[in-house]
């Protein structure tokens, strides 16, 4: 063999080895897609001081879901309001005593004017939030919670 094949070679068989470490790779904790699993129902946490904001707690949550992005994870919810209008969604932080439990609650406004029940799929709310890499360092457990009930995802 000469000098550009036995090159050729060693770069390809270098490359095999590569690509066949990265099944290693897709299931420890350096993935980030395997920081947080499924969001599962908790109990609402319960709190000794009420935030400063006016906006009401979401009637019921539905889901929960935390995906990882290149500068942390985007926390998304959704929840079912008791009618349609309802307005200016956001995940607040709550402080906790423990700094490894992020806890968030998915806070709106109330609609201004009477509107129509309708059907659960039109009254659906989703709402996200993004948390940075640094504040995950510490953080082991992920709560959103609504007036009525709470998921909770784990790493």
């Amino acid at each position: 063999m000469d000098g550009p094949m036995r090159r050729s070679l060693t770069l390809a068989l270098s490359v095999v080895l590569l690509v066949s470490a990265c099944g290693v790779v897709r299931n420890s904790k350096l993935n980030p897609f395997n920081w947080f699993g499924r969001s599962q129902p908790a109990e609402v946490v319960q709190l000794g001081q009420k935030p400063a904001d006016p906006r009401l707690l979401v009637e019921q949550l539905t889901q929960m879901s935390v995906e990882p992005y290149s500068g942390g994870a985007i926390v998304r919810a959704t929840g079912i309001t008791p009618s349609q209008g309802w307005w200016d969604a956001e995940l607040v932080e709550v402080e906790t005593d423990d700094p490894s439990h992020l806890v968030l609650e998915f806070r709106l406004y109330p609609p201004v004017t009477n509107t129509p029940v309708n059907t659960p799929r039109s009254r659906e709310v989703t709402v996200a939030t993004t948390v940075s890499t640094i504040r995950l360092e510490t953080v082991s457990k992920i709560t959103v919670q609504g007036a009525n009930s709470a998921r909770s995802t784990r790493r």
